[in-house]
């Protein structure tokens, strides 16, 4: 018996919507078989997961606290992604964004300036477009892969961090702690309320949402990324040049996955440290996924993501189960939403044996 594969005519709209809904339940369902092996009550798991995170007001506050990097960055990605640029290294341009702005709060004669966090977040915004442009650069010049590029330019922004933080920039009263001095008030998003950690940052996802929905679905620019992403030949055929899609998508991602970080260092954490980021710029990739890389489907993808984080780090807490369990599940739901959009797009037909 012997199968092969085709490309449907007509991918069902219906489905593309329904493909989060359903890969969301299968998680859900392999999430069941995963607590039972681990010896624990699936229902009481799922509670733990998923209500109890977000039964307090402090909950909601972190909710928001920790969708708002997922969807700023996911906003980026997005944007590259409808073009078929594909940035798998939002989590350096997000680290290096984090360095530079953190340079700037550190380092600035200054300190009182109220020119301190606007220019942080150019400096934030800055780098991670540099980071982001390597790869544009080799890729519109010399064809490489820019999968390969923005993964690796990954873990090198990541030793570049863990070099600064073990050494120059290391604070000397921090107990040889790999984080640097906190930044100055002035460097720094003031909390809405002091009980909890929710910052006006929060505002910079907002406009970023606003910004990627009139930019995808109202400018001609927008049009041509995805012309150029569903259809190259006939983009190319209309005069839409691939070059500008790929510096356009990488930069865009790099730009978001920057001020990320800035946000990062200026908001909750108040320093540059080695745990900057706690994985934000790979899960934006499972958010733009989710959100079928539209803006408003983004922002529920980042809220459901960020449960994921929170409920991980309950089931830690009150069931002992492996901080581990956060990143399986995300993996599970990525793996799920790929499948479902392989056969969205795609049929298996059985071939006629020869008699």
């Amino acid at each position: 018996m012997r199968f092969t594969i085709e490309q449907r005519p007509e991918p069902s709209v219906t489905m593309r919507l329904a493909a989060p809904v359903i890969a969301t339940a299968l998680t859900l369902f392999v999430g069941s078989i995963l607590f039972l092996a681990l010896g624990h009550d699936p229902l009481r798991a799922f509670h733990a997961f998923f209500i109890q995170p977000i039964s307090t007001m402090n909950g909601l506050s972190e909710l928001l606290l920790k969708a708002s990097p997922l969807i700023l960055i996911a906003c980026g990605l997005a944007i590259g992604f409808r073009a078929n640029v594909w940035n798998i290294g939002a989590e350096g341009q997000l680290i290096m964004g984090a360095i530079a702005a953190s340079g700037i709060g550190l380092f600035w004669p200054n300190p009182d300036s109220v020119l301190l966090l606007p220019l942080m977040f150019l400096a934030g915004m800055l780098a991670g477009m540099a980071w982001a442009g390597i790869p544009a650069f080799l890729r519109a010049r010399m064809n490489t892969n820019e999968i390969l590029v923005t993964l690796m330019l990954t873990y090198v922004a990541a030793l570049v961090l863990s070099w600064l933080v073990h050494g120059p920039w290391r604070d000397p009263m921090g107990f040889n702690f790999p984080q640097t001095a906190l930044l100055p008030p002035a460097a720094m998003f003031e909390p809405f309320d002091y009980a909890y950690r929710l910052t006006p940052a929060i505002f910079i996802t907002v406009v970023a949402v606003i910004a990627m929905w009139l930019f995808t679905d109202r400018s001609f620019m927008g049009y041509k990324l995805t012309v150029g992403g569903a259809a190259p030949r006939a983009a190319r055929y209309a005069g839409f040049r691939e070059s500008s899609a790929i510096w356009v998508g990488l930069l865009a991602g790099g730009g978001a996955a920057g001020i990320a970080g800035m946000a990062e260092a200026a908001g909750p954490l108040g320093q540059l440290s080695s745990t900057i980021s706690p994985g934000y710029g790979f899960a934006a990739i499972i958010v733009a996924f989710i959100g079928r890389l539209n803006a408003f489907g983004i922002v529920l993808g980042g809220l459901l993501l960020s449960l994921l984080i929170l409920g991980g780090e309950t089931v830690q807490i009150t069931l002992g189960m492996p901080s581990a369990i956060t990143r399986i599940l995300q993996g599970i739901l990525l793996f799920f939403l790929l499948a479902a959009d392989f056969f969205i797009f795609y049929r298996l037909r059985r071939l006629k044996e020869a008699v």
